[in-house]
């Protein structure tokens, strides 16, 4: 069949351009039930159902929908939908098929095999001088390990697991059922052994049968310097072990910084803001700030307006990946006084009569777009 002699797959569904998801999957669901060749009477009834489930093919898969939206069914392949016809190798076709009416389509499997550990996390909660210069932390968890008593068997030394009787060993029991679609197999796990196609008929007096015992373990944490909050920690294999031979889970550990009384952070740039009085900033003064390093001298220009930044190169935080630090940002505040005595508001009334009453709106950028100028946003 040409392409251009193909309908439209979104009117084969009934539906818009724009459906969702789900959507689409109630069209389907409908039109799958009318016009099963089981059950539709319809002389056309077998090539319908084809036409349906080719739709529901490409427009449930995220890139052959795109594709069609933009080339139409030039821009399918037939191999895209499994070959001829556009039915076999439909990913999901068995998934709607069980949602619909309750049965597999004789799915295989094995026995459970390995199974990886759960992950685990911890919050560590640190000081701001820890997150900066890096530390070393102990921490207790609470995980399941192997049990050593039977060796993750399961069963009281001495004893091992049978073959479970009801499935043969292989972990899963099919079952034949009648529909109007036929027959079908419904595959699941065995109720009897859970899927391990094995059972304990005397369990380990420590693991209980379950394999694993939950254990108390101290690990220690090297946190590397300039880490900041949230940032996590990844500890490999130190989370719970895993099942029938699986390799263990991870730990994460979730850092939390604690607030500095001072400083804060921004990146690699940690942010003080200092307070000057009106002499320094109109005269400039040489002021000791404090640093995570200890105080150092820094210099106030003559002229100083308030919200004016200054950075000391090199005070910030180290960088995770890189070399170097980055910067302490100074944000200057001029304090206007509020208590002054006699003496101290007669000289600053005589100051004031030489500067003038005049009031001119500030031109130029404001402090925001300084600040944010010296902090490279």
């Amino acid at each position: 069949m040409a392409f251009e002699e193909k309908r439209d797959y979104y009117e084969i569904l009934g539906l818009s351009r724009d459906a969702d998801r789900d959507a689409l999957r109630r069209a389907y669901r409908q039109l799958a039930r009318k016009y099963h060749p089981d059950v539709s009477k319809e002389a056309d009834a077998e090539e319908r159902f084809k036409e349906i489930n080719e739709a529901y093919q490409v427009l449930n898969d995220e890139q052959l929908r795109a594709q069609y939206d933009r080339f139409g069914h030039a821009g399918i392949n037939q191999q895209d939908m499994g070959g001829p016809g556009g039915f076999g190798g439909f990913a999901g076709f068995e998934d709607i098929f069980e949602d619909l009416f309750g049965f597999g389509m004789g799915r295989t499997g094995a026995r459970q095999g390995p199974r990886r550990g759960a992950d685990l996390r911890y919050d560590l909660e640190i000081d701001f001088e820890e997150a900066v210069f890096g530390c070393e932390e102990e921490i207790e968890i609470s995980r399941q390990e192997r049990c050593t008593h039977c060796g993750a068997s399961g069963a009281e030394p001495g004893t091992s697991p049978t073959r479970c009787r009801e499935c043969n060993g292989s972990g899963q029991v099919r079952r034949a059922q009648q529909s109007i679609f036929g027959s079908f197999v419904n595959v699941t796990t065995c109720p009897r052994c859970q899927g391990t196609g094995e059972v304990i008929t005397t369990p380990c007096s420590k693991c209980h049968g379950s394999r694993r015992v939950q254990e108390t373990r101290k690990i220690r944490v090297k946190v590397p310097p300039g880490v900041d909050d949230e940032m996590r920690i990844r500890l490999a294999g130190e989370g719970e072990h895993g099942l029938n031979g699986g390799p263990p889970g991870n730990l994460y550990v979730v850092l939390h910084v604690k607030p500095h009384q001072f400083f804060t952070r921004r990146e690699n740039d940690i942010l003080l803001n200092m307070n000057i009085n009106v002499a320094q900033a109109a005269l400039g003064d040489e002021i000791r700030v404090p640093t995570l390093d200890g105080d150092e001298k820094l210099t106030i220009p003559s002229g100083t307006q308030p919200g004016t930044v200054l950075r000391m190169r090199g005070k910030g935080a180290p960088r995770l990946r890189g070399s170097g630090r980055g910067d302490q940002v100074v944000i200057l505040n001029v304090a206007i006084p509020t208590d002054l005595d006699a003496e101290q508001r007669e000289l600053v009334r005589e100051l004031g009569k030489t500067l003038g009453a005049e009031v001119t709106p500030q031109a130029g950028r404001g402090f925001l777009e300084r600040f944010k100028e010296a902090l490279g946003i």
